[in-house]
């Protein structure tokens, strides 16, 4: 059994996601068009739900950035997918303010609750469960954000409760519409 690896190839883009990457461009001189990297790959992840190894080699490429200074904007945010996740990101702060205020015990009640461990997506494939740096939100924890868009507030296990319920209601709804 061969244990190579095959070395990864860019991923095509589309006429419409190269066109959304030069809107993205035209707001910087051109010699720092770079400075879109954040941009291009916002829109690979809306596109594709992840960051692909494959993607950041596109988006190096179309941006004449070395692959590695791509991968190091991926892995440094969290809000960059780097597989696959749920319907449902949740990011759970748990730095030392949020920490102080429940945050860990939240990530570990929503953990128990999904059956998943931080990191991990729930077997439904509903919920991704990620443990996360600050929010900015301190005076309100605990908190966390849903799919890097919604903040949710004062955290408790009812509250939790009643956000996993809606939640999954509306995945729910969707599917059936």
């Amino acid at each position: 059994m061969s244990t190579e690896t095959r070395p990864v190839e860019p991923m095509a883009l589309s006429e419409a996601t190269l066109q959304r990457f030069a809107r993205e461009v035209a707001k910087y001189p051109p010699e720092q068009k770079q400075s879109a990297v954040m941009a291009c790959l916002a829109i690979v992840q809306q596109e594709q739900g992840w960051v692909s190894p494959a993607a950041e080699l596109a988006v190096a490429q179309y941006l004449d950035m070395a692959p590695m200074a791509v991968h190091e904007v991926t892995t440094f945010y969290n809000m960059y997918n780097q597989q696959p996740v749920g319907r449902f990101k949740l990011n759970v702060c748990t730095n030392l303010p949020c920490a102080l205020r429940d945050g860990t015990k939240t990530l570990r009640y929503l953990a128990d609750k999904l059956g998943v461990e931080p990191g991990g997506t729930s077997a439904d494939g509903c919920f991704t469960l990620q443990q996360s740096e600050c929010l900015g939100a301190c005076a309100d924890a605990p908190v966390l954000l849903v799919n890097d868009r919604h903040m949710c507030s004062f955290m408790t296990p009812e509250r939790l409760d009643q956000l996993i319920e809606g939640l999954r209601a509306a995945a729910q709804a969707e599917d059936q519409a």
